[in-house]
């Protein structure tokens, strides 16, 4: 059978979408063909501003200047010939607020996801005694959409009210706020458009009904937003628009190229695992860390923060949760304890010495608190069983085995909310580069862990081939073929003993340590 061409006349595997996945630490450029082989990368560094009180924000005009150079080396390299170039398309990080202009031009900084400058307003607005909410609005909010927006203010909710009240010239400048992936696509095509998708973290849709692609007025108006600032919502996958002139010469692209709805790095991530129908399975051991899948139904678990979200397309829904730090805690140890240079490969052959179960140490890995199973941003991680033997590779060993019990305990919840085994797992992000962490994960876990080639760019390949979803070229069904697993990974039963034995003190930890924690430690 002949494979599907672009809209353009091209072989599918010679099209390439220009991708962009925007992280917390700067924007990675890269051209991707439509069934996900990566032919040229580059990542640009960006640094995050602190101010006071607990600001935490990017230049987004920054943003686009290293996207533009990035874009143009790309083009220059040769890699692949203008004309191979067929779409452009975003994914990244989400619940950060970008504030523009008509023009889609910043007139301020980026508030990240980690901006808590507006909690003193969340809490006005939405506050009260059930888990830090008043209980008229937690449950509207579930009802509706699955979630809530934060009592802490790091989230759109909390963003605009901050810049409406505390800084108001910012506010008034701004014709939209926008998620940054939406931001980029306006940049992009000079459209102002969202999806459910993008704009997940805002809680402003009735997600009950995903045919009706609107916000909810009850919602907005709860909020205290003004629905003018929000852009106009668009089907997740779906074109957009093409990339306009002045786009086109910054980026050294071809103009009228298709740009595709951005989306959150949750949803490319589940792409990009290969994992994109009902109950397909992906972690993500990146800086933070997840258990995703699609799954057909709308439902909330507030006591342990899962969440089914609006999906990939509009006819369902991905499962939503998160770890504050998963491989986060290994560049810690790294930074903090070992020090010098960083060597990743070194310190996971040095825990590689360590045996199974590190020397009865456990390592709790909550180091920015917790949000998934439990939500208790108090929370702090420790190393607990030291004696005077205790060597340096049972301490590296025993993060590497903290992070997988971390995983377990999520991924018990998710299978309670899921309602089945969920088995087998398909691993991504800089941990699934480490053969031994994925190893552990499926002696820990007792499922089997299949690592797909190239994990850590996992977003951009899948982004790039929702765009050729997007384009006709490529069909839903074709997904899990085309991300191959270069390694399987199956439980070690001479391990399972150990890691069972160990497990059942981990969440034991957390339980006996909370109060202490919320005395030491208390955000609200």
């Amino acid at each position: 059978m002949t494979a599907p061409r672009t809209p353009a006349g091209l072989p599918r595997d010679e099209s390439y979408v220009l991708t962009i996945d925007l992280g917390s630490g700067g924007p990675k450029t890269a051209l991707v063909s439509l069934t996900g082989d990566i032919a040229w990368y580059e990542h640009a560094p960006v640094p995050t501003r602190t101010p006071p009180g607990g600001g935490s924000t990017q230049d987004a005009d920054q943003w686009w200047r290293l996207i533009g150079e990035s874009a143009r080396r790309a083009m220059r390299s040769g890699t692949v010939r203008p004309q191979q170039v067929v779409a452009a398309s975003c994914t990244g990080q989400w619940a950060s607020t970008v504030p523009v202009d008509e023009t889609g031009r910043p007139v301020g900084d980026c508030l990240l996801y980690t901006d808590t400058r507006a909690a003193p307003h969340s809490r006005a607005l939405i506050g009260g005694p059930l888990a830090g909410y008043a209980p008229r609005h937690i449950l509207t909010w579930v009802r509706k959409t699955g979630g809530a927006p934060s009592p802490f203010g790091g989230d759109p909710i909390g963003h605009h009210l901050f810049l409406r009240h505390e800084d108001p010239a910012t506010y008034r400048a701004a014709r939209w706020l926008m998620e940054p992936v939406d931001y980029l696509t306006m940049r992009l095509t000079g459209v102002a458009a969202a999806s459910r998708a993008s704009m997940t973290a805002a809680w402003l849709t009735d997600n009950r009904r995903l045919d009706v692609l609107s916000y909810d007025a009850d919602l907005v108006r709860r909020a205290g937003l003004e629905a003018a600032k929000l852009p106009p919502l668009r089907p997740s996958g779906s074109i957009v628009g093409t990339v306009c002139e002045r786009a086109a010469a910054e980026l050294g692209v071809p103009a009228g190229i298709a740009v595709m709805t951005g989306l959150p790095d949750l949803h490319s991530s589940a792409c990009g695992a290969g994992a994109i129908e009902n109950y397909q399975t992906h972690l993500a051991i990146s800086t933070t860390s997840w258990i995703g899948l699609p799954v057909p139904f709308k439902k909330t678990d507030v006591l342990r923060s899962i969440a089914s979200v609006p999906g990939l397309f509009d006819d369902g829904y991905l499962v939503a949760n998160n770890h504050e730090t998963g491989g986060r805690c290994l560049q810690w140890l790294q930074e903090t304890l070992i020090g010098g240079p960083p060597d990743y490969a070194a310190l996971v052959a040095e825990a590689a010495t360590a045996p199974p179960g590190s020397n009865q140490v456990i390592f709790t890995p909550w180091l920015k608190g917790e949000r998934s199973p439990v939500d208790d941003r108090d929370a702090r991680a420790g190393f607990h069983n030291l004696s005077l033997t205790t060597t340096r590779a049972d301490l590296i060993r025993a993060v590497l085995e903290g992070v997988a019990y971390n995983s377990r305990w999520l991924h018990e919840a998710v299978e309670r909310f899921a309602r089945r085994r969920l088995d087998p797992i398909r691993m991504i992000g800089g941990g699934a580069l480490s053969d031994l962490w994925c190893q552990i994960h499926a002696d820990v876990m007792n499922r089997t862990i299949e690592r797909v080639t190239d994990p850590v760019h996992a977003p951009l390949r899948g982004q790039a081939i929702l765009t050729g979803i997007a384009l006709g070229a490529v069909r839903r069904e074709e997904v899990r073929d085309l991300v191959k697993a270069d390694a399987v990974f199956t439980p070690d039963p001479a391990n399972r003993a150990v890691y069972e034995r160990l497990y059942r003190e981990f969440p034991r930890l957390y339980r006996a340590q909370r109060g202490m924690f919320h005395r030491l430690n208390r955000t609200r």
